[in-house]
């Protein structure tokens, strides 16, 4: 009598009717194949030989469990396709990739939480929400990897916080911090400044949330971050100064300035003419004021001299800002 084969009972969280992702392999007592069976040991070393066949032989990678594995030097490389091998909701904890060849491989929402990816080549990779806690990334190569707006973290973090879970929210923040540190350190080891300046800005802001929400510390920070992303965005200093001097000029219109001994502001007796000029002559005020160059051909009055003073003092320091971030930089 032949024996019925049971197929592997792995659910896929994202399959659908329009796309499902099924295991083929054989049920073992377990209910799931051996690559999905988490109660089976894969450290031993026939495993890594194992895997190269079954990606090649166009297995069911999805979702498979390698905690522990011993992998390394595997070549997990799809060869000859544009798309890399897909190793979507996949274990990899604590599994030993040392010198792996990775080249875009997808590991959209799987764990190498405290994997050994030293030397490994991950370039185009998808780490996209990947549990990269832990990580050893010595050596290895990242470029283009796609890591995504947010961490795994991040994104159970915010949800522990509308739940009341603050301090579950705060150890995922921490563990956040910790990722993007590392991934920083190795980004400029590598000499990857770019992306280096954007985990700085997100190792920072990691910091920022786990302070109390309306604290001193935490405001400043988020000024900081406004201002000029912790020192990664020279543009947004640029882009916060045109506001100023465009609100500045604003003003100036409707309050107004003198000029000759004679007072001038926006008024609904003046023509239209006349009130376009009016305000760029209030924009032309501001970009001195803000520059603090003086020229002294107009004057502020009444309450304008406030502005013109606040004006004049958040110029100086923001030009001042500007030419530290871009020197910063630059000598990178």
């Amino acid at each position: 009598m032949n024996k019925i084969k049971l197929l592997c009972q792995y659910q896929d969280p994202e399959s659908s009717e329009q796309q499902a992702f099924c295991c083929q392999g054989e049920a073992n007592s377990s209910g799931y194949c051996y690559w999905h069976d988490r109660t089976i040991d894969k450290s031993g070393s026939d495993v890594k030989d194992k895997l190269e066949a079954y990606a090649q032989n166009g297995g069911m990678l999805r979702g498979i469990i390698l905690a522990k594995a011993n992998l390394q030097g595997i070549d997990l490389v799809n060869h000859g396709k544009k798309v890399g091998y897909d190793f979507a909701y996949a274990d990899f904890y604590h599994a030993k990739l040392k010198s792996a060849h990775m080249f875009n491989i997808n590991l959209h929402n799987a764990s190498i939480m405290k994997a050994d990816v030293r030397f490994a080549n991950l370039n185009c990779a998808d780490l996209e929400l990947t549990n990269l806690l832990g990580v050893k990334w010595t050596g290895s190569k990242f470029e283009n990897v796609k890591i995504g707006k947010k961490l795994k973290q991040e994104i159970d973090a915010k949800q522990e916080a509308k739940q009341g879970n603050l301090q579950a929210s705060i150890d995922y923040l921490e563990q956040a911090e910790e990722i993007y540190r590392d991934l920083r350190k190795h980004a400029e080891h590598e000499g990857i400044f770019t992306l280096s300046g954007y985990f700085i800005q997100k190792e920072l802001t990691m910091r920022r949330l786990q302070l109390p929400r309306y604290s001193v510390k935490r405001n400043i920070s988020k000024l900081v971050d406004l201002f000029c992303g912790y020192g990664e965005a020279p543009l947004r200093i640029i882009g916060l100064s045109i506001a100023i001097i465009f609100l500045c000029a604003i003003i100036y219109a409707f309050t107004g300035l003198s000029y000759n001994n004679t007072v001038q502001a926006i008024s609904s007796d003046q023509s239209l003419q006349e009130n376009i000029g009016l305000f760029f002559s209030s924009l032309y005020y501001s970009v001195v004021t803000f520059t603090t160059l003086g020229y002294g051909d107009f004057t502020p009055v009444g309450i304008s001299r406030a502005i013109a003073a606040i004006e004049a003092f958040t110029g100086s320091f923001t030009i001042a800002l500007f030419v530290v971030v871009f020197v910063k930089k630059m000598t990178r």
